[in-house]
C-alpha cells in the first residue's frame, strides 16, 4: 500500500536533513505507529506521503502509484486516497457536525444524493449520529476529534493518517480515539498513527517504526516505543 525507498529530505539553504535514506513498506490493512521525539522527521514523512512536500531523493509509491514527482493537478486525487486527522481538529466553527463532514465532499463536487448517504454512515462509525446539529464549540475535545475522523473517512480513503490525534486530549479520551482507529482498521482501512505518546503506542501492540534524527532506528512487527 505504501512504499518508501531510500527517501531523504533536505531543507535548503541550511541543508537541514529531515529524513535520511528512509526505506519501509506498509501492507494493505496494517496498523502502523510511526514514533519518535519532536524533530525526528515524523511530520516531514507525513507531508511527503500526502504530497505537501517532495522528497529530495528516493521514491514513494502509494497503492502502486509513484508519487515521487506527482503533478500538481494530481494531488487532489491522491488526497482522496489518504484521509488525514490532525492534532488540532481543524473543524469549521460556524458549521455543524453534519455540515463539517459534508463540506469535505462538497469541495470535490460530490452529488447531494451521495453526501446524504455517506455523511450519516461515517458519523455512525465514529458514534456521533445523535449530534448532527451540534456546533464544534458545543462538543468535547474527543467529540471534535471524532468529527475530524469522520470527515477524513468521507472519501472512503484506503489509508488513514492520524498525526498526533491525541495531542490535545486527556488520557481516557485518548484511549477512546485509539480504540476508534483500531475499529476503523478492522474494517479494512490502513492506519498510520504518528505519535510521541509512549504509553498509547505500547498499549496498541501493533507494528512500531521508530525515527531518530531522520532515520529509522527500529521497525518491529509487535513493537514498543522505548524512550532513550
Amino acid at each position: 500500500m505504501i512504499n518508501f525507498r531510500g527517501v531523504s529530505k533536505i531543507f535548503y539553504p541550511e541543508r537541514t536533513i529531515a529524513l535520511a535514506n528512509v526505506t519501509f513498506d506498509v501492507a494493505p490493512g496494517e496498523f502502523v505507529s510511526i514514533v519518535g521525539k519532536s524533530g525526528t522527521g515524523k511530520t516531514t514523512l507525513v507531508k511527503i506521503l500526502t504530497a505537501e512536500t517532495r522528497a529530495t531523493e528516493g521514491q514513494v509509491t502509494v497503492g502502486g502509484w509513484d508519487i515521487t514527482r506527482i503533478r500538481h493537478r494530481e494531488i487532489p486525487y491522491l488526497r482522496r486516497q489518504i484521509g488525514v486527522v490532525f492534532q488540532d481538529f481543524k473543524l469549521l466553527p460556524k458549521k455543524t457536525v453534519l455540515e463539517n463532514v459534508a463540506f469535505a465532499l462538497q469541495v470535490i463536487g460530490a452529488r447531494p444524493s451521495r453526501i446524504r448517504r455517506i455523511v450519516p454512515e461515517v458519523l455512525k462509525i465514529v458514534g456521533l449520529e445523535d449530534k448532527l446539529d451540534r456546533f464544534p464549540i458545543h462538543l468535547s475535545g474527543g467529540e471534535q476529534q471524532r468529527v475530524a475522523i469522520a470527515r477524513a473517512l468521507a472519501h472512503g480513503p484506503k489509508i488513514l493518517v492520524a498525526d498526533e490525534p491525541t495531542g490535545n486530549l486527556d488520557a481516557m479520551t485518548s484511549q477512546e480515539i485509539i480504540a476508534l482507529l483500531l475499529k476503523i482498521n478492522q474494517i479494512g482501512t490502513t492506519v498510520l498513527l504518528v505519535s510521541h505518546d509512549q504509553s498509547l503506542v505500547n498499549h496498541i501492540r501493533r507494528r512500531v517504526i521508530v525515527l531518530d534524527d531522520g532515520k529509522i532506528v527500529s521497525d518491529q512487527a509487535v513493537g514498543r516505543y522505548r524512550l532513550e
